[in-house]
């Protein structure tokens, strides 16, 4: 290895180490499904960007490696997300219920995202509180949205508000939309809370 590669190298180490106190912590998004390679790589892109800690593929089809490491070798997803693959922990499941059941085990709330009302409990993004300790926020496959399994065994079901003709937002776009709002709340408790006790607020819910 030559001095600069070892100089590119040092730097993006320390990067890493100088970020990592702004990482929100037991945060997973989980993708469900998902069909497009590249909306795969952007929302990869999106979450290491906002310092989601890890995201979960649920991949019933077997579209992807099951491989962290086949995953970061991928071209199909090394350029789209702009190396961030490289940087971001992707653990891949061949199943929905394998996921929520590994999820349960670890005492995760999950959450779904859909642009309709779905379930018992239904949050307009701005209104909802993210703050749980451990928390997993689920986006659906692109066509399909949101599997019944998953609204079944998630808390509250997560709108993004929609204001125009379209009541769709491509699933790049809503993870974007919607882990921001996410990771603004969960950076800010977390600051607020670093050696105070949690106590996790009800869901916020409006009529159906």
């Amino acid at each position: 290895m030559s001095k600069v590669e070892k100089n590119n190298k040092s730097k993006l180490r320390e990067r890493a180490d100088n970020i990592k106190q702004f990482q929100c912590k037991n945060l997973i998004a989980v993708l469900e499904n998902p069909n497009d390679s590249k909306n795969l790589a952007t929302a990869i892109r999106n979450v290491n960007a906002l310092g989601v800690e890890k995201l979960y593929v649920v991949d019933s089809r077997r579209l992807f490696p099951d491989d962290w490491e086949q995953l970061r070798q991928r071209k199909s997803l090394l350029k789209p997300s702009v190396s961030a693959i490289k940087w971001t922990f992707v653990k891949v499941f061949s199943s929905t219920e394998e996921c929520l059941d590994h999820l349960e085990k670890y005492r995760y709330t999950s959450i779904v995202t859909s642009p309709h009302i779905k379930g018992q409990n239904n949050v307009l993004l701005q209104d909802g509180d993210y703050t749980q300790k451990r928390l997993a926020v689920w986006f659906g496959n692109e066509s399909r949205g949101i599997s019944e399994i998953a609204i079944k065994r998630s808390e509250a079901c997560v709108q993004i508000e929609m204001a125009g003709m379209i009541e769709s937002l491509n699933l790049a776009t809503s993870t974007g939309i919607v882990l921001y709002e996410v990771t603004k709340q969960r950076r800010a408790y977390q600051q607020q809370n670093k050696r105070g006790r949690r106590v996790d607020p009800p869901v916020v819910q409006y009529d159906s």
